[in-house]
Order: structure tokens, then sequence, then C-alpha cells
């Protein structure tokens, strides 16, 4: 009987930490959109709330490798992480849940670019399928909610400009992890973030602190589901997965967002937005058959480890 490899359990543990992690950020724009505060205040407390929480899981989890930290790598990755987080927060505010979603949900593109001209990546035509595919069917998914108007203009372009960040993000977190343990680049980022998205949250919103103790409920939500428990997971995925195909997999974020927006919203999914749904699903599963048949290629010979 054959037996599994420690490699592919760990890779199977990570794709669903990956898809957990997904469902947790996908509900993010739900809280975002129960918050009494501002955009860039919501996403300052999201921060915050997480530090304590995450530092002290860290102070009771013995760090197995002695390394010293990388201090600008891990400010890095949080500028890109509170830039990421304001310009998405502030495109809810400006233009439609489902354009600031699916906008944002177009990292996968950049992050497949900066691997093409950083690091001279070569994608197989497969993952460039899936990627493709996983696009078409978040538009779709988006459907009729969709409304390029002129007035969102500016709404939209930060929602596009938060896509690029979030890419930034992405791809400094897998190098950090190489080094780092999940756990630590989630508590240093955060308080880089923090710190970057404070200064903002003074000069652009007049209210930063909640008025009442019910003002408290969407950003507790939003620190818990969507950033310990979904950030943390993907940030966790980040060792074990392939950053391209980690972007591409996150595509199911929209797919969720529709569906918490379809229950809590009554935001009815129609026969269309359903099958785009299942075209992100088919795009998630090429774009990884084709991530492992690149890495079965690349096995035999001495190439680094790479970003698909």
């Amino acid at each position: 009987m054959m037996q599994n490899k420690p490699e592919d359990s760990g890779a199977k543990l990570a794709l669903m930490a990956l898809f957990i992690g997904a469902i947790g950020i996908g509900f993010a724009p739900i809280f975002v959109r129960y918050s009494d505060i501002g955009p860039v205040s919501t996403a300052f407390w999201r921060m915050v709330l997480s530090v304590p929480l995450l530092a002290l899981w860290m102070a009771v989890t013995p760090r197995p490798k002695k390394r010293p930290y990388n201090w600008g790598l891990l400010a890095l990755c949080g500028l890109f992480f509170a830039a990421d987080l304001g310009l998405w927060h502030w495109s809810i505010a400006l233009t439609s849940v489902a354009n600031a979603t699916l906008l944002t949900n177009l990292n996968p593109v950049f992050v497949a670019l900066a691997g093409f001209v950083l690091f001279q990546e070569r994608f197989s035509r497969l993952f460039l399928l899936g990627l493709v595919a996983a696009l078409v069917g978040a538009v779709a998914l988006m459907g009729a909610s969709l409304e390029f108007a002129p007035e969102r203009l500016n709404g939209d372009l930060l929602g596009m400009a938060s896509a690029v960040m979030y890419a930034g993000y992405f791809i400094t977190a897998a190098k950090l992890r190489a080094n780092h343990g999940a756990l630590e680049i989630l508590v240093f980022t955060a308080i880089a973030t923090a710190i970057a998205l404070f200064g903002v949250a003074l000069v652009s919103e007049p209210d930063i602190l909640p008025t009442t103790p019910e003002s408290w409920l969407p950003l507790i939500a939003l620190t818990l589901v969507s950033q310990i428990m979904g950030q943390g997971l993907i940030v966790y995925a980040l060792a074990h997965l392939p950053a391209a195909f980690s972007a591409v997999g996150l595509l199911l974020q929209p797919l969720i967002a529709a569906l918490a927006a379809w229950l809590l919203f009554a935001e009815r999914l129609g026969p269309w937005e359903l099958a785009g749904g299942g075209v992100v699903l088919l795009g998630i599963v090429l774009a990884r058959l084709g991530s492992l048949n690149r890495r079965r290629i690349r096995a035999g010979d001495s190439a680094p480890q790479t970003l698909i």
C-alpha cells in the first residue's frame, strides 16, 4: 500500500487552510458594510484588535528556528497591507461592494506579472488557463451587481490599486515564510499596518473611535474572522503552496462574499451568477493542476523555488 509523503500531507493541509482562509476574508466586505466608522478607521481597528491576541498566541508558541528577523521586509509587508486595506475599504465606500470585491481580486494577475518581470517566472498553459477562467468566472459571479458608471470611477480605481498593493503584500509574505513563522509575520505586519493606517485615518476621517458598544461588534468580527482566522490561515498556507496559485485560489473570496450577501442582504444569485461561481471553482482546479505539473517538471533539476 502506498503511503502519502509528508510533503503531500502538508500540501493538502495547506490547501485546506487556504480555502478556509478565503472563506474568512470573504466575509470582510460584509463586516465593513456594517461598520459605523470610516473605512480607514475600520481597517485600523482590524489591525489593532488583532495584535494583542496574535502576540499572546506567538508568545506561547515555541519558535522552532532562531533566525534573525528581516525587519525591512516585515515593514514593507505591513506597508503593502496597509495600502491594500485602506484603498479597498475606501473603494467600498465609493463604489458598489461587487465592484470593489471584483477589482481587488484581480491581484492574481499582478502576482503573475511580478513573477514574470521580477523573477523571470514562466507559467504553464494550464495554470494560465485556470487564471483566466477564474477571473472570467468572478466577473460573471458579480453579474448585474457590477456598475461601471462615471460616478463610481474613483472607487473603481481605488479597488484596482488595492489589487496591486495586495499582490505586493502577497509576494513579500511568501518570501518571509521562508524564514519566519506565520504568527511572526502576522504580528509584526499588523503593527506596521496599524501605524500606517492610524496616520491616514487621523487626517481623512473625523471619527476613529466607535461611539456605541454595538459599533464594536463588526470590528471584533472582522478581526477574528477575516484577520486572525482568514489572513492567519493564508499566511500559513504560503509556506507550503506556490504564491501564484494561492492568489488564484483566493478568487474563492468573491464567491463567498456573494453567497453571504445572498443570505444576509437578500441579494439573490441568478443562474448567470451561479454559473460564474462554478467557473471560478473550475479555474482554481485548473490552476492547481497546472501548478503541480510545473513543479513535477522542475523536480528533476536544481531550479530554485518559484512563485508558481
